[in-house]
């Protein structure tokens, strides 16, 4: 998904996908069920993507009010917790992927910070949260890393939920 440019991650530009790419996403990523065993198999299937690349990430996930798993690798700091915790109550305010609801703003030529009239210190748009929808039910909780720039955080969550889904498929 990545594409080598011969910049660095830090400098390298980002491009937001399209609103319509995003919007498909979150019809596509659904569950048939989500139980305490998908939490935590999703969760570890995240844990091993990031050990794999050295990410230093947290990862959380919750259903409802209850958290069902949480990781910290090395790396990251509890920062990263904080934002967990504000891309997190975007999703469950909005009810869609924490970037895409940035992305609505940016499209219409404003910020999330500017336009929303909520408080940057508990909430924050930014890409790494993902709601768990499950079929004939809705939004049922959140998946949420941090650590990586925003769109990195965001694509790494789906790249996670579409291998797990393609399992359970």
């Amino acid at each position: 998904m990545t594409h080598n440019t011969g910049l660095t991650p830090k400098f390298q530009p980002e491009l937001t996908p399209p609103l319509e790419e995003l919007e498909a996403q979150e019809r596509h990523l659904v569950f048939r069920q989500f139980t305490y065993e998908d939490a935590w198999a999703l969760g570890s299937l995240l844990v091993e993507l990031a050990r794999e690349r050295q990410a230093p990430v947290a990862v959380d996930i919750r259903r409802g009010g209850q958290q069902l798993f949480h990781a910290a690798l090395p790396g990251s700091t509890p920062d990263n917790d904080a934002w967990i915790d504000r891309k997190r109550r975007v999703v469950e305010r909005y009810g869609s992927a924490s970037y895409l609801v940035g992305a609505r703003f940016r499209a219409k030529g404003s910020t999330f910070e500017e336009s929303s009239r909520l408080d940057p210190d508990e909430y924050a748009a930014h890409g790494g949260s993902f709601p768990i929808t499950v079929e004939g039910v809705g939004v049922v909780g959140t998946v949420t890393v941090s650590g990586l720039p925003q769109l990195e955080d965001h694509r790494f969550v789906v790249e996670a939920l579409e291998e797990f889904l393609g399992k359970d498929r």
